[in-house]
């Protein structure tokens, strides 16, 4: 006779991995958060304050970092690139996150691994200021192999309609502020494991080894950058993820001005170096693909880049630029 375990879902197991994460997810909810855990659904309140509120949504995942996660067996910082696409994509839009859900799909359930996977959701929620509202551990026998997994999310925020960033605000002369990213985060990773065997990345980086390196979790802006916008003229925000900032940058100016960069006004993490290096790659190539040191980017009018810089306590920040006319971001060498 056949069965649901027999067919490789363990439905018992699944209950107790649920049962296992609990508090881990609960740990994030405050008075705002509706429902019980375990529930079909979650709800959240919007909080007071807000005199025309705007909900927005973002949804994302890791990319194929998941894949060089499990080939180094390292899943304590996962968590903390994908509520960092999601929750970094709406303060973008000057929203603030209020409430995460997950999406975690693997070949069979292996509770070590699956618990530090949501502990690190959990943990980075936390970080964000905002509540793990839910998610779903789907197990896909046959489809994928036992200890393979993807990993998506999607983040709720709100946003006052009056505040919302509109790109026909930014004038030509404004300063271009970008906020540090010390690492790869969670972009071009495609390429990286084309570069990178699994023995590279078992050499020695830095202290460190090169892959631990390209697994340090992601950056998390949304707070100081949300916060800074609170204090400050800012005309326009970006998330540089996908695409470098050439090809997001553009995305927060009007048509008709660009950016000039200049390459020289911050640092450039030497992973970078090492990739570009190993792989034989380009410079336009790596600056397309790969946020290159710059994680988060505010447009700003430039007697206010001072003051910005001073409020951007939290990470490391530099004026790299300025909007000029024009269609293409200009890297200046």
């Amino acid at each position: 006779m056949s069965t649901y375990s027999g067919a490789g879902v363990d439905v018992a197991a699944a209950d107790r991995f649920t049962n296992s994460i609990a508090s881990r997810v609960t740990a994030t909810w405050t008075e705002h958060v509706v429902g019980t855990f375990g529930g079909f659904a979650t709800g959240i309140t919007i909080p007071d304050g807000y005199t025309r509120p705007v909900l927005m949504m973002t949804t994302d995942g890791v990319g194929t970092k998941a894949e060089l996660a499990r080939r180094l067996g390292q899943f304590d910082g996962i968590g903390h690139d994908l509520v960092a696409m999601c929750v970094d994509d709406l303060a973008a839009q000057r929203a603030t996150p209020l409430g995460f859900t997950d999406y975690l799909a693997v070949g069979a359930l292996q509770p070590e691994r699956d618990e530090a996977i949501i502990g690190s959701i959990a943990d980075a929620c936390r970080l964000a200021g905002c509540a793990l509202l839910g998610g779903e551990t789907a197990v896909h026998p046959g489809v994928m192999e036992p200890d393979q997994f993807d990993l998506a999310g999607a983040a709720l925020g709100v946003a006052e309609a009056a505040e919302l960033f509109d790109p026909g605000d930014v004038r030509p002369g404004d300063a271009i502020i970008g906020v540090a990213s010390p690492n790869v985060r969670s972009n071009g990773f495609s390429l990286v494991r084309s570069v990178f065997t699994e023995s590279d990345l078992r050499d020695s980086f830095e202290g460190t080894t090169l892959g631990d390196v390209v697994l340090e979790p992601s950056v998390i802006y949304a707070p100081t950058v949300l916060e800074a916008a609170r204090e400050l003229p800012i005309r326009a925000m970006a998330h540089i993820t996908g695409g470098g900032l050439p090809g997001n940058l553009p995305r927060v100016l009007p048509e008709g001005l660009t950016a000039h960069l200049d390459v020289a006004s911050w640092e450039i993490p030497a992973i970078f170096g090492i990739i570009a290096e190993r792989g034989g790659i380009e410079h336009a190539e790596m600056f397309q693909t790969f946020n290159m040191g710059i994680g988060f980017a505010l447009v700003v009018p430039a007697a206010h880049a001072e003051s910005t810089l001073a409020a951007v306590t939290d990470h490391p920040a530099w004026i790299i630029g300025e909007v000029v006319p024009g269609n293409t971001v200009r890297l200046q060498p």
